[in-house]
């Protein structure tokens, strides 16, 4: 026993100095940082917290403008949908096959974890903005940051209500992993969007010093459009009295942007060109840029304004512009790479492949250094036009522009304007004029100019260097216009969109009787107004029905839309990983998704 005992004694030494030693090399393992950043010691003042905020403005903008070419900020942008399709050299890049569009596709991941994104940096900003250490010049500068952060949630979950429906409000900060967020409904999700913007709306100012930063009407714009989808999904379950009330709200707080005295639409010339009568877009002999051969004249009017470098913002003279992303030549040269729009490139058509006996290079004749990551459907390049609708400023040469002149010297159409029937139906094989039908179209003033920014510095029509719009006065008006629509009142509709039509000197102006009860009148008119600027996703899902359905079936340009689309939907699926990894809690999959 006696031994045993010696034993035993002897290992508990071992054993406690062998603990000894570990918990020496564990002290020694550890690391001590000099500092130590928590959500709690990371901000000291406030311009830290203005930061946050900064770079919300920054992935809007990025988001919008995709400097990176992202395929999912296309889809976000329109792709898919009955305005836009991909060209014949990007089939795989296709966003109307469904049988390869399910809840597992990263699309829907990507636009979705954008937003929660969005929504996180907000939270952090409204958390950071509590904290005892930080000072405020005055309670006026708090308000602002707490209001633009509110608003930048409050956007985020219009988005995700408008495209994925109800989702999990979130609204601080998360530092452990949870596993178990619930799904509001769709109105649950669009009513704290409302409630966050009514709360902060006269914390906006009316105007700001410079472009970018939020205004009151934006927020005012984004209640309006709100309240109406509100009343759409109120509607759809049923309750069509408080769906009344929505849409009574989406009209009134349409008439606080469009009759505040603010803004108002331009109806005559404005801004740094409004001097330039006409433009002369140079022609280049093989496209080469040795010395011009011919050039187009085109006559400005003052919606090719609205679109002009120097032209965008509202302290530019700009009585349209509520809201617009910033661009910034000096920047995108110094820094920062993604303060640009490339849309000559991506948007751009490539007459070189597609009419290469006529038209070839990437210089202004032919609308700058298109590759042609998105084009505009059949639908939105001509049947829009078509008709008693022709006549329409939006669809005059310098805004819309259908002439090219031809610049390959052997063709028939040498210095001559080529008709597009030689352009569309250029082959003898039908299957050769489709693929090559869709990289060649009109080219908008939206996306292209005959005076591009950096030249002499080495840029090659490629970008462009103006800022773009997030809010526009005309969106406004079409969303008060459906809403009015949706009371009841169509006469007031119709009122509406002969605002547009007139400022548009159209010779056709529309009557109650236009107002169809499937919306296509006011998807046309957006389709003319805000071609390359709507997120036209939204608008299809945000109407509901099977109207999304219809018209992608309708309009998409290649045939597999109209083969595979064989299910009806009105909201996108929840990410299927969105899902998955919510093990405590199950998310219920979107109609159609499952």
């Amino acid at each position: 026993m006696k031994k045993i005992f010696i034993y035993n004694q002897i290992w508990i030494l071992l054993l406690i100095f062998t603990i000894a030693g570990c918990e020496s090399d564990k002290k020694f393992l550890i690391e001590e940082p000099a500092t130590f950043y928590t959500t709690d010691n990371a901000f000291s003042t406030s311009a830290q917290i203005d930061q946050v905020l900064v770079g919300i403005y920054a992935q809007l903008r990025d988001l919008w403008a995709n400097s990176t070419e992202a395929a999912w900020i296309f889809v976000f942008r329109g792709n898919g949908t009955d305005m836009f399709d991909v060209p014949s050299i990007r089939r795989g890049n296709t966003f109307n096959n469904y049988g390869t569009i399910n809840p597992d596709h990263s699309h829907f991941l990507n636009i979705y974890s954008a937003w929660y994104q969005i929504i996180a940096k907000a939270n952090l900003a409204l958390y950071a903005a509590e904290l005892p250490q930080i000072s405020w010049s005055s309670p006026a500068e708090k308000s602002y940051v707490l209001a633009q952060a509110r608003f930048f949630r409050a956007f985020a979950y219009r988005n995700l209500g408008e495209l994925f429906g109800g989702v999990p409000i979130v609204t601080e900060i998360s530092k452990t992993a949870k596993y178990d967020f619930e799904r509001s409904s769709r109105v649950e999700t669009y009513q704290f969007a409302i409630d966050e913007l009514l709360a902060i709306e006269n914390d906006l100012p009316g105007t700001t010093l410079s472009g970018g930063r939020l205004v009151r009407a934006a927020a005012q714009h984004n209640i309006c459009e709100l309240y109406l989808a509100l009343g759409i999904q109120l509607a759809a379950e049923g309750n069509s009295s408080a769906a009344q009330t929505a849409f009574s709200s989406s009209v009134s707080y349409g008439n606080k942007v469009i009759d505040g005295g603010l803004y108002s639409l331009l109806n005559n010339r404005f801004g740094k060109r409004k001097n330039e009568l006409a433009i002369n877009i140079p022609v280049y002999r093989q496209g080469s840029t040795s010395s011009p051969v011919g050039t187009l004249e085109q006559i400005t009017n003052y919606y090719w304004d609205l679109f002009q470098e120097g032209n965008v913002n509202f302290q530019d003279g700009n009585t349209e512009c509520i809201w617009a992303l910033q661009t910034d030549y000096a920047a995108y040269k110094a820094e920062d790479g993604r303060a640009r729009l490339p849309y000559s490139r991506t948007y751009g058509p490539v007459f070189r492949d597609g009419a290469k006996d006529h038209l070839t290079g990437t210089l202004e004749d032919v609308g700058g250094r298109g590759i042609s990551q998105i084009i505009p459907t059949m639908y939105t390049r001509d049947t829009v036009y078509k008709g008693k609708w022709a006549v329409d400023m939006r669809n005059s040469d310098v805004v819309f522009r259908r002439t090219f002149i031809g610049n390959v010297a052997t063709s028939p159409y040498y210095l001559q304007t080529i008709p597009w029937d030689v352009i569309y139906k250029g082959s003898a094989d039908e299957s050769t004029n489709n693929n090559n039908r869709s990289l060649c179209y009109p080219v908008s003033c939206k996306i292209a100019t005959d005076k591009y920014t950096g030249l002499d510095a080495g840029e090659n029509r490629s970008n462009l260097f103006r800022d773009d719009y997030f809010i526009r006065l005309s969106e406004t008006i079409l969303l008060r216009a459906e809403a009015k629509q949706r009371s009841g009142n169509k006469n007031g509709a119709a009122s509406d969109i002969n605002l547009l039509r007139s400022r548009a000197q159209c010779s056709y102006l529309v009557t109650a009787a236009d107002m169809d009860d499937n919306f296509n009148m006011i998807l046309d008119e957006r389709a003319r107004e805000l071609v390359y600027e709507e997120c036209r996703w939204n608008t299809l899902l945000r109407m509901g029905g099977t109207i999304a359905v219809d018209r992608i079936a309708k309009f998409a340009y290649w045939p597999e839309a109209q083969a595979t689309l064989t299910f009806d939907y009105n909201l996108w699926p929840i990410p299927q990983t969105v899902i998955d990894t919510n093990k405590d809690i199950v998310l219920e999959q979107n109609p159609g998704w499952e």
